[in-house]
């Protein structure tokens, strides 16, 4: 069995679960999923790609990875390198501002577990979220914020307290996270070829930049599901799953939607319906549902993630284990642009066809598509279609991340008009304009 499927499969009827065909159309029609993995009882019931995107691509996670950062100081409280009750002021000395703050100095290893820390706002803010920012010290520039409130005082979310974890975990065992990780959870699991961005010092970020398969993502809420152990291995001590999985502190942030209001364990958020999930940007999922003995894992390019939560919950249906079928594992894609497969404009400008290819060349970079289907070049999977003979529209999806673009090239006598739009972005425009002469 290859590692990309190295779960244990079953059908949607032999694990009493309904619903599961309604909810992959549902994700189809929405049009911003790229991958769903279903399980119940350790077992995969349902699983779709939607191309361009498949089961060997590893998936940029953003936020989940803080789940994995957590787990991590689970396995180093259970190894005896730290405890939840240590002051983050002893655990990084040397990176501390000339004047230490009361609250500071009482800000303890749970409040970065809960984002507790007394920050009145994130600790990046004042940072940068990019790993191109200008400051050469991330631990010291967020050491360095204010620390307003009195740590456990308040939630305010905050990738800055995770990084700090990372931070801690690299110098208390003189490892980078993912390499620390690898024997103790990531070669257990199966999970081959992550990647985690670091920042200048070859610290692993921990709030975000882990890339994985969604079947990663999969085995890692199963593992959270069985309380920590996998096979006859306790991974992570039980009672720290069990803690970081509960509500242990509210979570009520500026008006979020309702399943950001559940409350917050360690680096892990409630949900309704009393399961909780780990959750990154544009909407990466792991969902562990334990009252029904469920997992579900989830790639996404979604600006509305809300609405993908509030399909597992009202289409998802558990009952009783029954007999017979096969997993459940339909063809699915992402929209692709409608119209036809040839124009007499098909060599102006910026194009060239090459047989069954579309190649769109700007700015010294070669775009190649297909027509009804989608072409997987490099990192990208594009396709195309002309709406008419001077109109092209194009979609290329950015293969393991949540980018995709859109657009339309409208030729005249003696130019073409480009009109593109990004799906998802942190900040900034998603869509512009330009015009480029024949």
């Amino acid at each position: 069995m290859s590692d990309q499927r190295r779960l244990p499969r079953t059908s949607p009827e032999r694990a009493g679960i309904g619903g599961v065909e309604q909810l992959l159309a549902a994700f189809e029609a929405r049009g911003d999923v790229h991958s769903a993995m279903i399980l119940r009882g350790g077992s995969v019931a349902a699983e779709a790609w939607y191309a361009p995107h498949a089961p060997s691509h590893h998936h940029r996670l953003f936020s989940v990875s803080k789940a994995f950062t957590a787990m991590a100081v689970g396995v180093g409280v259970g190894e005896g390198l730290l405890r939840t009750d240590d002051r983050v002021v002893d655990l990084l000395p040397d990176k501390l501002p000339d004047v230490v703050s009361d609250n500071l100095a009482a800000m303890r290893i749970e409040h970065l577990l809960t984002m507790t820390t007394g920050h009145a706002k994130s600790s990046m803010d004042g940072v940068g979220l990019t790993l191109s920012r200008p400051e050469d010290d991330w631990t010291r520039a967020i050491l360095a914020e204010e620390v307003a409130l009195e740590p456990g005082s308040q939630f305010v979310y905050d990738t800055g307290a995770t990084y700090l974890l990372s931070v801690i975990l690299h110098r208390l065992t003189g490892e980078r996270l993912l390499d620390w990780l690898t024997p103790r959870l990531f070669e257990p699991l199966g999970i081959t070829g992550a990647t985690w961005e670091q920042d200048r010092d070859g610290i692993d970020v921990g709030g975000f930049g882990l890339s994985l398969r969604t079947e990663d993502m999969a085995a890692f809420g199963q593992l959270l599901l069985q309380r920590g152990r996998w096979g006859d291995a306790q991974l992570i001590p039980a009672e720290w799953v069990d803690r970081a999985g509960r509500p242990l502190v509210e979570a009520h942030p500026q008006g979020w939607d309702p399943d950001w209001a559940q409350g917050y364990g360690y680096q892990l958020w409630g949900c309704r319906n009393r399961a909780y999930r780990a959750d990154g940007a544009f909407g990466q999922f792991i969902i562990v549902w334990p009252e029904h003995d469920a997992v579900i894992a989830i790639t996404s390019g979604s600006s509305a993630t809300q609405g993908i939560l509030d399909l597992i919950w009202s289409t998802l249906e558990f009952g009783e284990p029954g007999e017979g079928g096969e997993t459940f594992a339909p063809a699915l894609s992402l929209p692709l642009p409608e119209g036809s497969a040839t124009s007499p404009r098909e060599n102006d400008g910026p194009l060239r066809r090459v047989g069954d290819v579309l190649e769109i060349t700007h700015r010294g970079t070669t775009l190649r598509a297909w027509h009804g289907q989608w072409l997987i070049d490099g990192a990208f999977g594009a396709a195309f279609a002309w709406a008419d003979d001077d109109t092209l529209r194009v979609t290329a999806h950015m293969l393991g991340t949540p980018f995709s673009w859109s657009g339309t090239a409208t030729f005249g006598p003696a130019s073409v008009e480009l009109a593109w739009s990004q799906n998802v972005i942190f900040s900034g425009d998603t869509a512009w304009a330009e015009s480029l002469p024949l």
